[in-house]
């Protein structure tokens, strides 16, 4: 009867143990179809809700790969889940590696679609598309220079006080660009009233380019030793 007893008992403890090894594995299990059925549910995420929310995304992947791999690690026999476990992380891989370029692709458009601060300083001085960076100003003749210099110089006079060291020397480089067409565009019947108006607004400007690029500058080193 003792042994019987005996026997019995110890069965009874066998199968509590396995009972416990296979709930173990169950878990486990559960924990892999986890990890795989999240990673396959980002293949649903749009490029725009993976842009706006990657940091999110990788906090959720990093949480359950982690469970994962803490459970597949004390199952005797591992090797399917681990397979499941390396295919899916290379499905995540892919996965970002896509998001990256899309993501890439995205800001490089955000950057060609933004203005360009120079160009939109040659637009303010000259007037919309006039003059590009190639600083072409076969544009400019002997009808229209005086309008020109004047929409120049004007238009430098309002914004004086905005202007930045970096843009009073852009401002000069366009400037001089300008009087070398007016070389070429008084020997093609520039008019002596137009010349005496031009020189009148060159007179304008030479001072007040001096002033206001000194004081863009010192304003800059201030600025900088606070």
């Amino acid at each position: 009867m003792k042994n019987t007893k005996v026997v019995l008992g110890l069965a009874v403890i066998a199968i509590g143990f396995a009972s416990c090894k296979d709930e173990k594995a169950e878990q486990a299990e559960k924990k892999v179809d986890t990890y795989v059925m999240y990673v396959d549910s980002l293949g649903n995420v749009t490029a725009e809700d993976a842009k706006s929310n990657w940091e999110g995304i990788e906090a959720a992947y990093l949480i359950r790969s982690g469970e994962a791999e803490a459970a597949i690690a004390n199952m005797k026999d591992n090797v399917e889940a681990q397979a499941r476990l390396d295919a899916s992380r290379a499905k995540y891989e892919a996965l970002r590696a896509k998001y990256e370029v899309q993501k890439a692709e995205a800001e490089v458009a955000v950057a060609a679609a933004a203005p360009n601060p120079k160009q939109q300083l040659r637009n303010a001085l000259f007037g919309e598309g006039k003059m590009g960076e190639d600083m072409n100003f076969n544009w400019v003749n002997a009808t229209n220079i005086h309008n020109v210099y004047q929409q120049f110089v004007h238009t430098a006079e309002d914004n004086k006080d905005r202007y930045s060291r970096e843009d009073w020397d852009e401002i000069k480089v366009m400037y001089e660009a300008l009087d070398s067409r007016k070389n070429t565009v008084e020997k093609e019947g520039l008019s002596s009233e137009d010349n005496r108006k031009i020189a009148g607004l060159k007179a304008k400007f030479g001072p007040m380019y001096t002033l206001n690029r000194m004081g863009a500058k010192s304003g800059e080193m201030k600025r900088a030793k606070e």
